[in-house]
């Protein structure tokens, strides 16, 4: 992802007002009678935060309408003509900041999002912590009536905290309340500095209601700071010289990369580090690190490249001790090494530098033998200097001699994954094989994104497609919360479609139904994306640890399915999305009718709209 640095503001021009027409106030029971006064001509606290907004770059603002930000709403409408940003609207506030987690990880820039009182700030709440634990930038403003002398009675204070913050402080990596607009034209600019500067994260800044009703009197004196042209911070020369050495002298070194990709630099770096070493890449998936079908990378043989590594770097890891360890699930959790004793552990990376003492996304604590501070992807191109600087001819034989045998057994994996795919083909329920290389088949020869988790369709888009550019993948959520993938792929798509691309959500069904609302989002907004529902009809991973705990009871295996299961009745999306205004098609159960669903739903999204098909497919 490629962030950029933003400098001097423009304010927008003051729209003439006019006298509003017989308006009805929050509260009212009956139509008022006569047209309020006007009470301001002027500009107000809201415009400048406008000006803040744009003068960071920021094109679109995500929210749920609600009152403690109703004056900021409408200076984004009238003041700011609704552009850079543009208000989109959700129907949760959960999809909002889900949707700003997947737009960053396309755009590579924050969006921001609103959020109502203390209420709206706990239903974004998953949302927040998914982003946290993704390292995803994200600017989530909650509105707050501070002052509790101006407060209604009743609900305003219910809504209201002193210190709002405190409700999603350990797992956003700043946030502020300001006191002034002064205040928080210096906090939104801080905190979208810390948000975009690795390791990063979302950010939470509170925006007063007085604040942005407030009239701004002529002289005041306001300014917003410029924004600080930051680079990301790279490793030291000496511990990269360090790691050079031992990776050259290394029979079998093994890269394993995590959250490392940030821009599109990511993966050609990854490439020509992988090359100058001859070594093999194991892509844990968090970002679109190494190209899918490269002879280097052998994910799929994960487990055997770690087995026989005598050193193995670590980029961007996001859990050191699962990469060395495999952890088994019975009782006590049992765990032994997958690396073999004396093999050195090298790992550059920054997650180290953020984190939070009460929530575990950290996870378990694990030596390295050289650990180096910075940000993997701008460190590459130093490290496959040192290595080349360090390369001897004889060392490069040797490398040249394993890449070749590496690249041999690359090449029967990938024919292995397409014999593989082939079997239950003509299986219905629709195999999850089938579903991807029909998908694949569609858009190949297209500009596209995958925007969504593949683990619970055995990750057959990675088998199967051929994955080169950063966009193409944006790995998983990381932090686990059901609810992510429809509407993170929502953001993907708003970011993608000034490009033209094609934006594909593989979408569980249980996911969906967590914020089906987005449906009605993508087509009021007419954001162009298909959605091919995963309709398993179960929670299916927790259908299986329900029968593995039935298993390790010796209860039988035969009631798992009570509340795990989505039936009696079976959810028909088809419906739902035409409800709200999408173009829909299935369920589809019959095998060949899944290729020519596609390609109508692939011209839909052409066209610039959304789309959606309801598969009913095997459970991975």
């Amino acid at each position: 992802m490629g962030l950029a640095s933003t400098t001097k503001v423009v304010a927008a021009e003051t729209p003439a007002r006019s006298v509003p027409a017989k308006p009805q106030t929050a509260g009212d029971y009956n139509p008022p009678q006569e047209a309020q006064p006007l009470v301001n001509s002027g500009k107000v606290g809201g415009d400048f935060m406008v000006d803040c907004l744009k003068s960071l770059n920021i094109d679109y603002v995500a929210s749920t309408p609600g009152s403690t930000f109703r004056g900021l709403q409408e200076s984004i409408i009238n003041y700011g003509m609704n552009s850079k940003p543009e208000f989109i609207t959700t129907i949760h506030e959960e999809a909002s900041v889900a949707m700003a987690h997947g737009y960053a990880k396309i755009a590579g820039k924050p969006m921001a999002t609103m959020v109502h009182g203390v209420v709206g700030l706990q239903h974004s709440s998953m949302a927040i912590y998914n982003c946290f634990c993704d390292q995803a930038p994200a600017i989530v403003m909650a509105g707050n009536v501070g002052n509790g002398t101006q407060r209604r009675p009743g609900v305003e204070w219910a809504h209201s905290a002193h210190d709002q913050g405190i409700i999603v402080r350990d797992y956003v990596k700043w946030d502020d309340q300001a006191n002034n607009l002064q205040d928080f034209a210096e906090g939104l600019v801080r905190a979208y500095d810390l948000a975009t500067t690795t390791p990063m994260g979302p950010v939470m800044v509170v925006i007063d209601a007085d604040q942005q009703e407030e009239v701004i009197e002529p002289g005041r004196k306001l300014f917003i700071p410029k924004l600080h042209q930051r680079t990301q911070p790279v490793a030291d020369p000496g511990a990269l010289a360090e790691a050079a050495r031992l990776l050259v002298a290394a029979e079998n070194p093994v890269i394993v990369s995590g959250r490392y990709t940030r821009t599109e630099n990511g993966p050609k770096h990854l490439v020509q580090l992988a090359e100058a070493l001859q070594a093999p890449v194991v892509d844990e998936r968090n970002r679109m690190n190494m190209p899918s079908r490269h002879p280097l990378n052998h994910t799929e043989r994960g487990g055997a490249m770690m087995r026989q590594a005598d050193v193995v770097l670590a980029l961007e890891p996001m859990d050191l001790y699962g990469t060395l360890n495999n952890v088994d699930d019975l009782i006590g959790r049992p765990s032994k090494p997958k690396i073999q004793p004396g093999t050195k552990v090298i790992v550059i990376g920054t997650t180290d530098l953020n984190i939070k003492p009460n929530m575990g996304e950290y996870e378990r604590y694990q030596a390295a033998d050289i650990g180096i501070a910075g940000d993997a992807e701008n460190s590459l191109p130093w490290l496959i200097q040192a290595i080349e600087k360090e390369m001897t001819p004889a060392r490069k034989s040797v490398a040249m001699a394993r890449g070749q045998k590496l690249k041999a057994a690359g090449a029967k994996f990938l024919q292995a994954a397409d014999t593989q795919a082939a079997m239950g083909w003509d299986a219905s329920p629709i195999s999850t094989a089938r579903i991807s290389a029909e998908v694949w088949n569609q858009i190949r020869n297209e500009d596209w994104t995958m925007a969504s988790e593949v683990n619970f369709l055995s990750n057959w888009p990675y088998r199967l497609w051929s994955m080169e550019k950063h966009y193409h993948s944006m790995g998983g959520s990381t932090g686990g919360g059901v609810g992510y993938n429809a509407p993170a792929a929502l953001g993907a798509a708003l970011a993608n479609k000034e490009h033209g691309r094609i934006t594909v959500a593989l979408n569980g069904d249980g996911d969906l139904m967590m914020s089906p609302g987005v449906l009605w989002t993508a087509a009021h907004h007419r954001i162009p994306i298909l959605y091919i529902v995963h309709n398993n009809r179960a929670w299916h991973q927790e259908y299986m640890h329900v029968q593995r705990m039935a298993e390790r009871n010796q209860r039988g295996i035969d009631r798992a399915w009570i509340g795990t299961t989505i039936r009696d009745p079976y959810l028909d999306f088809a419906t739902l999305a035409k409800s709200m205004g999408v173009y829909s098609q299935g369920p589809i159960d019959h095998p060949a009718d899944v290729g020519p669903a596609i390609q109508r739903a692939i011209a839909v999204v052409k066209r610039g709209e959304p789309a959606l098909i309801d598969i009913v497919s095997q459970p991975r």
